[in-house]
């Protein structure tokens, strides 16, 4: 195996992108190999790299690892992302829980129909100016720190900007209430490893287009139309 972290999946966000912040947050370099066929799928599959036969997996300290929370909590822990103690860990599972109910509604978007996602761009905006952001908007008022869990970055902050920064995609004046994650994003973006990642040429992946649809639907075999939550 690859001294650098190798990841498996497609050339496009899903659900690898989270993988990707993390490791650029915590300055790891990585590799990448993308699926494009079924056929390189398949491989994976008889070789029994793949546990529950889903992507992301990822080679990682001589282990082949999937299902994307595992993946997380492995690097964050390992990368001093998961805070100091018991009480900063569940805190950060709790936020990070949060945000990614939020991506939930986010990641199926590209599979819509164009009716279907007129009607998710609404959810999108509604459960995350009523329901999310103001929980971590009055997280960061109350304590005054910079960051979420213990006045120290972590994986809760990395997680977070990434939902921010996608929902942004959706409507771009969605932080117009929320002052608090305003500066917040400024704050973490300017973070040198995060800026890194945001620049041009980096490995984040751009906004799916059709030829990603296209290619996951051909190596699952998706043959079912994707609705809107």
């Amino acid at each position: 195996m690859s001294a650098k972290p190798k990841l498996y999946y497609f050339d496009g966000r899903g659900k690898m992108e989270s993988i990707r912040w993390l490791l650029a947050a915590a300055g790891v370099e990585f590799e990448e190999e993308f699926l494009e066929t079924r056929d390189q799928y398949e491989k994976l599959l008889q070789g029994g790299s793949l546990l529950f036969q889903q992507v992301p997996m990822v080679e990682i300290d001589g282990m082949r690892m999937v299902q994307t929370r595992a993946i997380l909590s492995y690097i964050a822990a390992k990368y001093n992302l998961y805070g100091k103690d018991l009480k900063e860990r569940a805190l950060i599972d709790m936020y990070v829980g949060g945000t990614d109910d939020l991506m939930g509604f986010i990641l199926v978007f590209p599979f819509l129909s164009a009716e279907d996602k007129e009607k998710q761009r609404g959810i999108i905006v509604q459960k995350a100016t009523s329901r999310y952001f103001p929980v971590y908007e009055k997280v960061l008022k109350d304590h005054g720190q910079d960051f979420l869990v213990g006045n120290n970055f972590s994986w809760a902050d990395v997680h977070l900007l990434e939902a921010i920064l996608m929902v942004e995609e959706k409507k771009s004046d969605v932080l117009s209430g929320f002052p608090q994650l305003q500066a917040f994003k400024a704050r973490i973006s300017s973070i040198p490893a995060i800026k890194k990642f945001l620049e041009p040429g980096s490995q984040r992946k751009p906004v799916p287009d059709d030829k990603y649809v296209e290619t996951v639907r051909r190596v699952l075999c998706m043959y079912y139309d994707v609705k809107a939550n």
